[in-house]
């Protein structure tokens, strides 16, 4: 199984980034997609998840309203749209897959991507 997460890149806050995590291996329309971040110094933290279907979404409150997360099943990729970048949210971005449910808890996802540096300069 390989998840490989790109789209990551150095923008001025208020910019915007999409992030894209290609999955190999599994039944990707069978698994829930998550996208996780971890700045240096902090603990992983949850940002987005959608169902195998990609009608229900989870944001966590620091990106509700700025970031989008979609899927593309025949493609077998999910992406984050991040739009209104913050220097907070600076962080390597890490895409997981589960086969549980739309959860931000990452103890449910079972395999995860090596990351993406996202960097937001103020």
């Amino acid at each position: 199984v390989q998840l490989q997460a790109c789209g990551g890149g150095s923008v001025q806050a208020g910019g915007s980034l999409r992030l894209s995590c290609a999955v190999s291996g599994l039944s990707f329309s069978k698994h829930v997609m998550g996208w996780f971040r971890q700045a240096p110094g902090k603990e992983r933290e949850f940002v987005a998840a959608i169902s195998w279907s990609g009608g229900s979404t989870y944001f966590a409150n620091s990106v509700k309203g700025r970031f989008t997360i979609t899927r593309d099943n025949a493609k077998s990729t999910v992406y984050l749209e991040m739009n209104s970048l913050k220097p907070e949210d600076m962080a390597v971005y890490y895409c997981a897959a589960g086969k549980s449910y739309v959860t931000q808890h990452p103890s449910v996802y079972d395999y995860w991507g090596r990351g993406t540096q996202v960097t937001v300069s103020s």
